[in-house]
């Protein structure tokens, strides 16, 4: 049985509205998107596959945003509170209404959105990376500190440019090639973790005054209220340091002499 078959099928015995269920599933079971009470916005939702694992897994405390310029039926009788934005997401108030059904921030994104496909490789791999690059963009715009994005793109010549500029937002950006998906298909899914919101990055230089003293004995100071923990620093110092390791919440730099 080929592994379309298998998903296929599997996807009608157990209810779901499409086979990518089962991509979303490996997915999380890889990289940890989906855990219990988070808020999760769907890009290009439609059938609703992704909603129901995604409602599944958030459960009765989480929250899912279906996005799609089709209609979605509404799932029926759902772990998680669910919603629907009928839209296009390159449309700002789309992206409004997203933003207003989410309570203002969300905790995951994620996008399985893919381009009509003309049978051009390096065309179809160009579109999904342009998609890609929309469902990034928003969620530059709704992910809190410390949330996750999972995008779909085509292997091919953009992706590295794609997955560095990932990196500059993101702790961390893997690739994932979900068994489910079919095996002639050159999809992956681009999986950036722990959103950095943080006024620096890694390299920075800067001059800092030190206004307190972490648990550990490491210096702190604050860039727009963002905390930089300083080995060998004083209170009441003002030191130029270079940032060594951004977090999400807080990050750590040292001195240059």
């Amino acid at each position: 049985m080929s592994g379309k078959d298998e998903y296929y099928n599997k996807a009608k015995q157990q209810g779901y509205r499409a086979r990518s269920a089962y991509k979303l599933q490996q997915l999380d079971e890889t990289a940890g998107l989906l855990g219990e009470g988070r808020t999760v916005v769907d890009l290009g939702a439609a059938p609703g596959g992704w909603l129901q694992v995604a409602a599944e897994r958030v459960g009765e405390r989480g929250r899912v945003v279906g996005v799609d310029r089709q209609s979605i039926d509404p799932l029926e009788e759902p772990a998680a509170t669910v919603e629907y934005v009928r839209g296009d997401i390159t449309d700002e108030e789309t992206v409004a209404r997203v933003r207003e059904a989410v309570g203002g921030e969300a905790d995951v994104v994620l996008s399985d959105m893919a381009p009509n496909m003309t049978g051009e490789y390096d065309l179809d791999h160009a579109r999904s990376v342009h998609l890609a690059r929309q469902a990034f963009s928003i969620a530059e715009d709704l992910l809190e500190a410390g949330g996750d994005l999972a995008v779909k793109v085509f292997d091919g010549r953009d992706l590295d440019d794609l997955q560095a500029d990932m990196e500059g937002e993101f702790e961390y950006v893997r690739q994932v090639r979900p068994d489910a998906s079919r095996d002639s298909s050159s999809e992956l899914y681009l999986v950036a973790k722990n959103r950095l919101t943080a006024p620096v990055r890694t390299g920075d230089r800067l001059t800092v005054d030190v206004v307190d003293e972490g648990e550990d004995g490491d210096g702190v100071a604050k860039v727009d209220g963002f905390t930089l923990f300083v080995p060998g620093a004083d209170p009441g110092e003002t030191v130029e340091v270079a940032v060594t390791d951004v977090k999400p919440r807080y990050g750590f730099a040292e001195r240059v002499e």
